[in-house]
């Protein structure tokens, strides 16, 4: 079966960086796009990033945008996100999602597959 599998969380202090990984398994990794996604606590889901299935296209939230890289390995089934001068907002549990498309997703409701997510915490 399908597994993404989200590491890489803990507690940060604010302007700290902290790298997400997310390995799939289960299937063509190389075939499917790649979102990040949040839940802050006592809010809604919200969209941080996509990268299309090769990496050569990303897309960003506008809270994301210049601060967060999304990238991947399709040798090792991975993609990234590299999130810098972090924010005590930027506390969530983040949650890595796939799906096989070819255009750019920005919405929960368009990814197929979904991490069980890891825990950030930046600290003022």
């Amino acid at each position: 079966q399908v597994q993404l599998v989200e590491s890489g969380g803990g507690l940060v202090q604010a302007g700290g960086s902290l790298r997400l990984s997310c390995t799939a398994s289960g299937l063509p990794f190389s075939s499917y796009a790649m979102g990040w996604f949040r839940q802050p606590p006592g809010k809604e889901s919200e969209f941080v990033g996509y990268i299309n299935f090769s990496g050569g296209t990303t897309y960003y939230s506008d809270s994301a945008k210049g601060r967060f890289t999304i990238s991947r390995d399709n040798a090792v089934n991975t993609v990234y996100l590299l999130m810098n001068s972090l924010k005590p907002e930027d506390t969530a549990v983040y949650y890595c999602a796939a799906d096989y498309r070819r255009t750019v997703a920005s919405r929960s409701s368009d990814y197929t597959y979904w991490g069980q997510g890891t825990q950030v915490t930046v600290s003022s």
